[in-house]
């Protein structure tokens, strides 16, 4: 792959199977005429509408509201600083890793905005009475689409394929960690109301469970973020491999505990809907408690699924994987990695 280097432009000739086969070029504004910085700036327009929607008409009222306005704030404000960092050419004085930070985001910032697309105006829009501010609500949600589906073009576009030399965070077990971490913040959020687990030993283990797996899939996350997987007192394949099997083994507990505790009579448990007077009507801006545990059920077996599909991986043969990046010495004298993407 011929690759040509200036002190602040970097242009790469490719004709990878993204469909971006044509040259990358970083720390110039022709950057923003290639199809990945068009896709970016798609994503800053369709966050920026959505929240300047919302913000305009006072439509985010309630944690609910309140979390869709942070996601599409959130996703406009990195998105902006990925731009302005490739325009500028300032990869390598990022602090972060720059083979793994952007296409993290971007797989972060898909799962926000698809969140926000579902849970905002089933929690929300739907209560509001029509008008200007339904409008906009609407308007925002259709929006909030729109850059859920850019992001998740993001990420398929710059995902690793197998032979490519790459970040671990653009391979597919480092996707699923993403995946992992973003379902465990989910269930935090149905989780927050205690009185669905206190009390109950079962249900504070499974609560345990999610907090534990989180906290270690965060760490292999920011080890990579960071490019200091070195400092682990173990090679970092073992260390994933052994952290995909724990985990494993303790959502499997959680998916068996949770229902079990939650629905089951003979457990405490509330079997039907209908019972809990929670959910005896419709309640804007809020989840009744019924509802969240369900959710949470549902959660965990997403959650547990991706940690199946990430212990799988861990036992293909690297032959099939896409080859992890060589040791620091190997960048360039102006600190990048010239990577096929």
């Amino acid at each position: 792959m011929p690759v040509t280097v200036t002190r602040t432009t970097i242009t790469t000739t490719t004709t990878s199977s993204s469909g971006l086969g044509s040259p990358t070029i970083v720390g110039s504004p022709r950057a923003l005429t290639q199809p990945l910085g068009l896709l970016r700036l798609l994503q800053l327009v369709s966050t920026c509408v959505a929240f300047s929607l919302v913000a305009s008409v006072g439509a985010w009222t309630g944690s609910m509201g309140n979390w869709s306005m942070f996601t599409w704030c959130f996703c406009f404000s990195v998105t902006l600083i990925i731009l302005i960092v490739e325009l500028c050419g300032l990869q390598a004085r990022f602090p972060l890793s720059w083979r793994n930070f952007p296409i993290t985001f971007a797989c972060y910032a898909a799962l926000f905005c698809l969140s926000a697309s579902i849970i905002y105006p089933t929690t929300y829009v739907q209560f509001l009475s029509h008008g200007r501010s339904r409008d906009h609500a609407i308007a925002a949600t259709f929006f909030s689409c729109i850059a859920c589906v850019a992001y998740a073009t993001e990420v398929a576009w710059t995902r690793a394929r197998p032979g490519e030399i790459t970040g671990y965070m653009a391979t597919v077990p480092g996707l699923l960690k993403v995946l992992e971490t973003f379902v465990a913040c989910i269930i935090f959020a149905f989780i927050s109301d205690t009185n669905l687990y206190q009390h109950q030993p079962a249900l504070e283990w499974c609560v345990a469970v999610y907090a534990i797996c989180f906290i270690l899939a965060a760490v292999a996350i920011l080890l990579n973020l960071g490019e200091c997987t070195n400092v682990l007192p173990i090679p970092f394949p073992s260390f994933l491999s052994g952290l995909a099997l724990l985990s494993v083994l303790l959502y499997a507990t959680a998916l068996v505990l949770w229902p079990l505790y939650q629905f089951d009579e003979k457990y405490g448990g509330q079997p039907q809907r209908s019972r809990d007077v929670s959910c005896s009507r419709s309640h804007a801006y809020y989840v009744c408690g019924w509802d969240r545990r369900l959710a949470v059920a549902i959660l965990t077996a997403i959650n547990l699924l991706a940690f199946l599909a990430q212990l799988k991986f861990h036992f293909v043969s690297s032959e099939l994987l896409p080859q992890l990046p060589p040791p620091p010495s190997t960048l360039d004298p102006e600190g990048f990695f010239l990577m096929q993407i």
